[in-house]
């Protein structure tokens, strides 16, 4: 039906998340309308994300030098980590302005499902971390059985250590996305937040 240099163009935009044929379709045929400049722009832009950005070797947020912004922002409350399971959970937490402390990316969760095992994660980078004076962990994964799994696991493992450990609570409801839920509902859950510690 179309030129087979479109058709290429559409299956790559109907490889991205939530875009079925027709919207691939309409985003090709944009491309069309779009001048020379504008086009190698865009395809420049896809190619420094590929080729630039990198993993913060601190906290594992996305980066294009060693260290992102947070963990290079002097006024952030290093004594509290707030772990997260991807580094778009950290643009959500941020989206709030209520959190002043740092991060980290545990890249995943447990899943044993699907051949995710601890080790297969940064909990070693984690806990390495947790001797530069760090006082509270606060622990964001996802509401699912996997997130709630990992988050069991890292209190576990925190337990024996002279660290509050909590957990983000209300406003998140069971089967929730950190990266989906709007500010207000953030900040509630951060304020909800519950120690991990069984009593």
């Amino acid at each position: 039906m179309y030129p087979k240099s479109l058709e290429n163009l559409i299956e790559n935009f109907k490889m991205l998340p939530g875009v079925g044929a027709k919207t691939a379709e309409r985003y090709a045929l944009l491309m069309l309308e779009k001048n020379e400049t504008e086009i190698q722009e865009f395809a420049q832009n896809l190619i420094d994300c590929k080729t630039k950005i990198k993993t913060c070797e601190i906290c594992g947020n996305i980066a294009e030098e060693e260290h992102c912004s947070i963990c290079e922002d002097s006024t952030r409350n290093t004594k509290i980590i707030c772990v997260v399971q991807s580094a778009k959970d950290i643009i959500a937490m941020e989206k709030t302005r209520e959190f002043r402390g740092v991060y980290h990316v545990l890249n995943g969760v447990i899943s044993p499902r699907k051949g995710i095992l601890p080790e297969d994660l940064t909990i070693s980078k984690l806990i390495d971390r947790l001797d530069q004076g760090v006082e509270e962990v606060i622990i964001a994964t996802n509401l699912t059985l996997e997130g709630e799994t990992t988050a069991l696991y890292l209190a576990k493992l925190l337990e024996d250590r002279n660290i509050y450990t909590t957990r983000i609570a209300h406003g998140l409801p069971m089967g929730g996305h950190l990266d989906y839920a709007d500010e207000l509902t953030l900040i509630k859950a951060l304020e909800g937040r519950k120690s991990m510690k069984n009593d």
